[in-house]
């Protein structure tokens, strides 16, 4: 299933960000991708924020993943912008993570699209100045699961 909309404001998408967290299951993977600057870490600080976790949220560019606590689910949130393929994913044990229960959050996943897991929600995003289309694919629940957070922060669809 697919689904389009934009937000108009970064504080839309970091509004979209945290209704994803509010309803999100565990053992989630939200796969990212967008050029730089896109808006896929504000999603995540949202998403972050939706679960309820309180501590700064920054994107995990140099360690690859970012462990929070302190939400109703644990939040891994990758960066896999400087790996070359899921070969140095998975040699690392990184892929290990999407059995641990959490949600997985994972910025430039196009690198590792071939070891996602089936069922991820994937969303690109695209746009200029504050406007940004996001384009999702995944299965029908998630697919509501994120329809009805685009809803809840005044998303417009496409």
């Amino acid at each position: 299933m697919t689904l389009s909309f934009i937000s108009s404001s970064a504080d839309m998408t970091l509004a979209l960000g945290k209704a994803i967290g509010e309803t999100v299951e565990p053992s989630t993977v939200i796969a990212l991708d967008g050029d730089l600057g896109a808006g896929k870490t504000l999603l995540s600080r949202g998403i972050a924020g939706g679960l309820g976790v309180t501590t700064p949220v920054s994107s995990p560019t140099f360690t690859i993943v970012n462990e929070y606590e302190g939400g109703r689910i644990k939040m891994y949130h990758f960066d896999t912008y400087r790996l070359s393929d899921s070969y140095e994913f998975e040699a690392a044990g990184l892929d290990e993570y999407f059995g641990y229960g959490g949600l997985c959050v994972i910025e430039w996943s196009n690198i590792i699209d071939d070891i996602l897991p089936e069922d991820s929600l994937r969303i690109n995003i695209e746009g200029v100045s504050s406007s940004r289309t996001f384009e999702a694919t995944g299965p029908d629940g998630k697919i509501g699961m994120l329809k009805n957070a685009a809803v809840k922060a005044g998303c417009e669809f496409i």
